[in-house]
Parts: structure tokens; C-alpha cells; sequence
């Protein structure tokens, strides 16, 4: 039978990995099969990308019956993975999504891989080289394959504060309320409404939870939900340096900003089928209805797939097609993002054009009012504000005419998405009081800024009585209704005024915001 290979689909091994042979022919493992669009998505996303607001938000039965894939096309993937004597174990047409079950040696014979053992200095995973191949009469048909590479895709990016850190100011720290209060947050708790947070691994505990909302005066303290998607659990590991630091930071400031809030933790495998399942997961969820998604995870453009890119970015402009606003943080390595490869990355998810990209900054305050307030930047081994300008996305409308500024001053026109978007405290020597495995720490990072500005959405949201969905076009329009940071630089690029490569339009006047995003009278 022909085949013909699946766009994006390549792999390689990274740099320094050892091949270490063959999987077992018997080893069980579980894909995800995206499927193109039953509509005509591409021109409704134009659409989105301008900005325009003459079409709501569509509900989520809505978006299934345009947008979901087709039950033809479903039963011609169906019947490509019975010929293999693959499981079909999940099928969701809203989501396009299809999940397999069976062998390596079946999944390696369907689609023309072969899966290895692959070695590297952070662990082992099962992986690939080359293209995934399809039958021709999928071609088109099938979006994605995702999951036969199971290397560990994403990054957390928050940062603990080390006290024996070397600095040139005395640390302080906030709790997130402090920080809600600095940025002028309109008043309310979010009620009515449910923030979704992607985990990719760790967990938390109740009794944590219980003695931070006390401490904080919270009572009742917030609804938090474990989801489990793939299989994936809530998995507590012990270690506030690991991802327990990232999900109770995540939990803490948004269940403390927008306490009335329900929050719906959506845990699943650190794979990029997982990241977008995640997603996919959280933007259908017709039983809790999130109206925002807060994502903390990421990592450099060049570390992923076309392919995954594609549908992470289409899942998250689907989100907002939904009325759900989608924030993810810029990243904690700067204009580098920490790539192995030289030169300036920036962080995805958070470059998706539909996503609101949150960078950092370092927040200093005196008697309850913002005394400075410039770029997160602690030096190569302390952090700083992701940013730059993507590799991957087209310039979107509304940061046409913009410039980004590099460290040597020069102004360059973008000609591709700049990221970040928006800005809020990550230093970690301005960072956030939280509770993480029994201990009390203070944590920053862009980790803590999509929380934040997730919990803001959802103040939002329930005081204006609507989703505010897709908002970057609204955003760029209200630049007034920010804190400029006009100092600082992430390494490559430097703050300056209006929007730049570091801090995006800067951090947020909370009430201005909510009157920047309230419905056409």
C-alpha cells in the first residue's frame, strides 16, 4: 500500500542521546490521532486573529457540530487501526480526537516507524527517527499522530528563592493577594466561575491547601478538582523543587486571587500527546465549563514537532473560538529560553498567537503602592523573563507596527509574533508566599504570572456576566491600561516604552483592564 509522510511529523535524536536498541515488540502504549477540522476553521481563526467582534464566542456544542471532526473520517482511521489490530480506547469528535492502544510492534508496522530505546543524561524514553508515514487515503485526513515519541516535552517554569543567592537588593515577597492588591484588581472572587490549570506531573495535598487559604483568611477555601487525562494522576512528589512547586503554586495563586473560583487541575503525561490532550480536554469540558486556561509549561520552539505545534496552537484557538481565554507563561531562561541551540528562542506554547504570552517582572513596592517595577532578570543562573521573537508564527494583526529593542538599542520592526504579551511579578526575589509538601517558601517565575493573570480573567468574567474569551486584540487596543516597564532587558532584548520583547505591554492596572474588556455597549 503507498504511503506518504505526515507534514511535521519528523524527529531526531537530541544532541548527545544513545541509541540503546529496539523497544520490545510486546511493549503496550497509547497515542493520540488528531483529525482535520468538519469546518472551514482556518477562516473563523483569520477572523479571531484580526480581532474582529462581530461573531460571539460559540458554544461548546457549537464549535462541535462546525468544527468537530467528521464521523466519516473517524471511521476511516477506525478501520486503518483495526487492519493493524490497534484498540480504539477513546473517541471525541469535538476534540478530533482519536486514542489507540496496542503494541510497538503494531503501532511500528501502521505508521512505518521504528520505536528505540532512547538514552539521554536526564533518563530514558521511547523514541524515534524520521517521519511517521500514512496511507494515502489518510493523507489530509490525519492532522496528527502524537505519542509514539513519549521524551519528556515541557518544561515548569517557576523558580524557588534561594536565600543564599547572591543579590543586590534585600529580597522581599508578597502573598498573591498583596500582589492582586498592588495591580489595582477590580473587586470580586471569580464566582460562578472555573479556571482550568495543565499539570504535567506532581500533584498536591488537601491538608496543604487547607492551612494556605487558612493563613490567608480564605474560608470557605476554594473548590479544586483533580482531573486525570491519559491516565495521568495527581501525584504528589515531595519535592518543592520538582512539579509539586509548579501545581501548588498554580492552585495557590489563583485559588487565592479568585477564591470563589472552582479549580479543575487537569494532570496528564509530560508528552506532547498529553500537553494536547490536556488542553483539548479542558477547553470541551462540558461538565466544568472553564472560561480560562492557565498553562505554566513549555519549551523552546525548536524542541517540538510542526506537528505538535499545529495542534497545541489550533487546540488553544479553539479555546478561544469557546469564549476561553488561554494564559501561558513566556518562559525563565530569557531571550535564550534555554535552547541547546545558539541564538534567541522563545517558549511555546506562549508564542501561539492565540495564546496571551506572560512574561516577568521584579515588583517592588512601598506603603501598598508599586515603588518600581522593572524586567525580571537575576543573571544566567537566577532567571529571566522569556521573550523574543518566534521562529514558528506569523505577525498577527494587532502587533502590527510594533518594534522589539535589543540590548545594543537598536529598534527592529517585528516581522513575526513577539512574545510576551503581558507582564506580572515573577522575580523570585519578589515572589509569591506559598505552601508547597508541608512547607512554607516563596516561589516566582513566569510560572506565577499565568496564574495571576488567569485569576484577574475570572474576576473579570464574573463581574462583567460574559466570558472574556480571545482578548489579545483588545489588549494591544488598550495600552494605556498598563504599567509600562520601561527598564531591564532579558538578554537580548530591552524594555522600552509601549510594548517590547521582555515584558510585552507590561503588567496589568487591573480595574482599566476589566473596562478594556467589557462588552460593546
Amino acid at each position: 500500500m503507498a504511503s506518504t509522510p505526515l507534514t511535521g511529523s519528523e524527529r531526531r535524536l537530541p544532541h548527545g542521546a544513545r541509541d540503546a536498541g529496539p523497544c520490545a515488540p510486546d511493549e503496550r502504549l497509547e497515542i493520540s490521532v488528531l483529525l482535520r477540522p468538519g469546518g472551514d476553521l482556518a477562516s473563523r481563526l483569520e477572523r479571531q486573529a484580526r480581532g474582529e467582534r462581530s461573531e460571539p464566542p460559540l458554544t461548546r456544542e457549537a464549535f462541535a457540530r462546525q468544527f468537530g471532526a467528521a464521523d466519516a473520517d473517524a471511521r476511516a482511521v477506525e478501520a486503518f487501526a483495526a487492519g493493524h489490530g490497534l484498540q480504539i480506547i477513546e473517541r471525541d469528535l469535538a476534540r478530533r480526537t482519536l486514542r489507540l492502544a496496542g503494541l510497538a510492534s503494531q503501532f511500528g508496522q501502521a505508521f512505518g516507524v521504528d520505536l528505540r530505546r532512547v538514552e539521554t543524561s536526564s533518563g530514558a524514553y521511547r523514541g524515534r527517527t524520521g517521519a511517521i508515514l500514512l496511507p494515502e487515503a489518510l493523507a489530509g485526513v490525519v492532522q496528527a499522530v502524537l505519542g509514539l515519541d513519549n521524551r519528556p516535552q515541557a518544561n515548569t517554569h517557576h523558580r524557588i528563592f534561594r536565600p543564599d543567592a547572591p543579590r543586590t537588593a534585600a529580597p522581599v515577597s508578597y502573598t498573591p493577594l498583596q500582589v492582586a492588591a498592588l495591580y489595582g484588581f477590580p473587586g470580586g472572587v471569580g464566582a460562578g466561575e472555573t479556571i482550568a490549570l495543565v499539570e504535567l506531573g506532581g500533584g498536591f495535598t488537601s491538608s496543604d491547601l487547607a492551612a494556605y487559604f487558612t493563613s490567608l483568611g480564605i474560608d470557605p477555601a476554594p473548590d479544586v478538582t483533580a482531573v486525570s487525562v491519559d491516565s495521568a494522576q495527581n501525584q504528589p512528589t515531595g519535592s518543592a523543587d520538582g512539579p509539586d512547586g509548579e501545581v501548588m503554586l498554580d492552585i495557590e495563586v489563583t485559588g487565592s486571587v479568585a477564591s470563589g473560583a472552582k479549580i479543575a487541575v487537569y494532570f496528564a503525561p509530560n508528552t506532547d500527546a498529553g500537553f494536547v490532550d490536556a488542553v483539548t480536554t479542558a477547553a470541551h469540558d462540558a461538565t466544568r465549563k472553564p472560561s480560562v486556561i492557565s498553562i505554566s509549561w513549555g519549551g523552546p520552539e525548536s524542541s517540538w514537532t510542526g506537528q505538535a505545534m499545529t495542534a497545541l496552537d489550533q487546540a488553544i484557538a479553539a479555546a478561544g473560538l469557546m469564549g476561553v481565554t488561554v494564559c501561558v507563561a513566556s518562559g525563565d531562561n530569557g531571550s535564550s529560553d534555554g535552547a541547546s541551540a545558539a541564538g534567541d528562542h522563545v517558549d511555546f506554547p506562549a508564542s501561539s498567537p492565540h495564546a496571551l504570552g506572560c512574561g516577568g517582572t521584579s515588583l517592588r513596592a512601598t506603603r501598598g503602592a508599586i515603588s518600581s517595577e522593572m524586567v525580571w532578570n537575576d543573571g544566567s543562573d537566577g532567571g529571566a523573563s522569556g521573550g523574543g521573537v518566534s521562529a514558528q508564527f506569523a505577525l498577527p494583526a494587532w502587533q502590527d507596527g510594533l518594534f522589539a529593542t535589543s540590548s545594543q538599542k537598536v529598534r527592529s520592526a517585528l516581522v513575526r509574533r513577539g512574545v510576551p504579551d503581558v507582564a506580572g511579578d515573577a522575580d523570585p526575589e519578589t515572589g509569591y508566599q506559598v505552601r508547597v509538601d508541608g512547607q512554607v517558601t516563596v516561589i516566582g517565575g513566569t510560572s506565577a504570572v499565568a496564574p495571576l493573570w488567569a485569576a484577574l480573567i475570572a474576576r473579570i468574567n464574573a463581574n462583567l456576566g460574559k466570558p472574556a474569551g480571545y482578548v489579545n486584540a483588545r489588549l494591544y487596543a488598550a495600552a494605556a491600561d498598563f504599567n509600562d516597564i520601561t527598564q531591564g532587558d532579558n538578554g537580548d532584548f530591552e524594555a522600552s516604552a509601549g510594548w517590547d520583547a521582555c515584558s510585552g505591554l507590561g503588567s496589568p492596572k487591573g480595574a482599566a483592564i476589566q473596562a478594556a474588556l467589557a462588552p460593546d455597549q
